[in-house]
């Protein structure tokens, strides 16, 4: 069974690590020995504000959307169980991956078609649902990624913004096996906060979807740190086309081919 696979090496490059190449390797973090200024806060879904940890005033976070037991547990076990019957690839800073998509080098901004054969068959009936919903009524994802944390790894991911040439305007996430925080971040301050970063807190419960979009999806950062992986954590990350490759782009027949072949939910994980 591939849930099986052990890890006697991992996946990391450049700065990043995680406990396996810090225990073997004799890595470390780069620890920056500057005093930061952080403005630390947490986000409510009811009033969709980023509300502070301490003192400070609470402002509008928009482009965040949570759908809890956006599955249910039984569904839940169907999806790990069929995605462990797969090959799990070691990944940066102690992820392990499964991908479904077109081959991409962003730097070059080249696509190929590589393996891709589709989203996985048990991912169609989720697509089904997240397109019910009014802010994903046109959502149409021609990528899939499977992510697996584990604390016993060092499990996380540092915070970054993702692609915007090929990627589109939602970013949709299910979380799940256990419960964790996505931090949003921005390095420069906000508003009145001119100075140090300022770290929103997103609480994902087990099994619920986000999507992030406007503002949250193109101006701040997003991460999972490693402190917020208690136990083993499986997320499912579905990504849209930017308008360059939908009709009337300049690359129009290459995204009507990779909706295609998404839209067929054939697909097994590419290979490296």
């Amino acid at each position: 069974m591939a849930d099986e696979q052990k890890t006697a090496n991992c996946g990391c490059k450049g700065i990043r690590t995680c406990l396996i190449c810090e225990e073997n390797d004799g890595k470390r973090r780069l620890l920056n020995t500057t005093q930061s200024i952080h403005c630390d806060f947490t986000y409510d879904p009811e009033s969709k504000l980023a509300v502070p940890d301490g003192d400070g005033q609470s402002f509008p976070f928009p482009g965040v959307f949570l759908w809890e037991n956006f599955v249910s547990e039984d569904e839940e076990r169907e999806l790990v169980a069929k995605m462990d019957q797969e090959m799990w690839r070691e990944s940066q800073s102690g992820r392990r991956k499964q991908d479904f998509g077109p081959k991409v080098n962003f730097k070059k901004r080249r696509i190929r078609l590589g393996g891709f054969s589709g989203l996985p068959a048990v991912s169609q009936k989720l697509v089904d649902r997240m397109t019910k919903e009014p802010l994903l009524a046109g959502f149409r994802p021609v990528e899939q990624c499977n992510l697996d944390y584990d604390p016993k790894r060092g499990s996380a991911i540092d915070p970054h913004l993702d692609d915007s040439w090929l990627w589109g305007e939602h970013l949709v996430t299910i979380n799940l096996l256990s419960d964790t925080v996505v931090t949003m971040s921005l390095d420069e301050g906000w508003g009145e906060m001119d100075q140090g970063e300022v770290r929103v807190a997103v609480n994902l419960p087990r099994r619920c979807l986000i999507v992030l979009y406007g503002e949250a999806r193109h101006h701040w950062k997003h991460a999972i740190h490693r402190k917020d992986i208690q136990n083993r954590r499986v997320c499912s990350t579905f990504r849209e086309l930017s308008a360059e490759f939908l009709e009337g782009g300049e690359q129009e027949k290459l995204g009507l081919e990779l909706l295609d072949i998404a839209s067929s939910f054939k697909g097994v994980p590419i290979s490296n």
